[in-house]
């Protein structure tokens, strides 16, 4: 039986998918900036030649980037009330699944850009009187950067569409509300490509932006 296509059915909810477009978003912007920013402190540590501190780091990145990130939201939303005896609500358990599996592939990334770095910049820094720490800000920092930054746009590419995720505990973004109004219309089809469209204009200029960062780069290495 051929499939008449309705999205009148789908945009006639319009105001619901705007709420769910500003969860996804607002899911998306918090989760990458602390899991980058966390990322960028737990790389420092896995580069730490003292192993009190890289192999707890070290042992953080890999049970959580060898964990499914839907399997983490789960637990956070069912286990955690058990565990600590606190209800997490919907939102706590995306931002903790998400930002902590974000913060273990991005501390990777960081970790690989400061390996990258010739040792001659450390002996450099040292030569001058700058401390471990200081050597890291001013030098080794900013030439790792770009070699990070095409790695870490692609992240947040991944975060913004690992927000889908968070419809599991029925956190109210994207593709729960799309859940909602196919439950109502009895149009998945339509919903879902709805939401397919959405997240391609919104990931198309995040995407060009990686490609031109690679080709930048690239060039300047």
């Amino acid at each position: 039986m051929q499939h008449t296509w309705n999205f009148a059915s789908v945009f006639a909810y319009w105001d619901v998918l705007l709420i769910g477009l500003w969860g996804t978003v607002y899911l998306f912007v918090l989760t990458c900036v602390i899991g980058l920013a966390g990322g960028l402190v737990v790389g420092m540590l896995r580069y730490s030649k003292n192993g009190w501190i890289s192999y707890p780091a070290r042992l953080y990145v890999e049970v959580f980037r060898n964990t499914p990130v839907l399997v983490q939201i789960i637990w956070f939303f069912f286990a955690l009330p058990v565990v600590i005896g606190v209800e997490v609500s919907a939102f706590m358990a995306a931002f903790l699944g998400i930002t902590l599996n974000t913060i273990a592939f991005s501390a990777e990334v960081f970790r690989g850009g400061i390996q990258s770095i010739e040792r001659e910049q450390w002996e450099a820094g040292k030569a001058i009187g700058m401390s471990y720490a200081k050597t890291m800000r001013r030098i080794i920092l900013p030439q790792a950067l770009k070699r990070m930054l095409p790695p870490l746009t692609s992240r947040g590419i991944e975060v913004f569409k690992m927000s889908t995720l968070a419809s599991v505990v029925a956190y109210p973004e994207t593709l729960q509300q799309a859940k909602l109004i196919a439950s109502y219309e009895y149009n998945p089809i339509e919903a879902y490509t709805v939401v397919a469209i959405m997240f391609f204009l919104v990931l198309l200029p995040m995407v060009q932006l990686t490609y031109l960062l690679e080709r930048r780069f690239g060039k300047s290495d």
